[in-house]
């Protein structure tokens, strides 16, 4: 029978290196991550809060009186970074 011939391509493709984004942010989630550079904000003060913390570019941190703060992770440092502000 023919049988696929394994030898041809048995060396493993190269692992593909995990990205930050996977989608571009829109220009209010780009006000917000500047707004953040600056200090941390209410973790309810802005709508793109959600989006921002799935793609890893802000944090929850607890603040004093246990109020919730969300400041800007190394990635989202690198975002801005890479568009020349910090």
């Amino acid at each position: 029978m023919n049988k696929p011939d394994h030898n041809i391509n048995d060396t493993p493709a190269p692992a593909k290196r995990p990205t930050i984004l996977r989608r571009l942010l829109s220009h209010h989630e780009l006000a917000t991550l500047l707004l953040l550079l600056h200090a941390p904000i209410d973790a309810l003060a802005k709508p793109e809060i959600p989006q921002l913390h799935e793609a890893g570019l802000i944090e929850t941190v607890a603040g004093d009186a246990g109020a919730s703060h969300i400041r800007l992770t190394k990635e989202g440092n690198a975002v801005l970074r890479g568009l020349g502000i910090r």
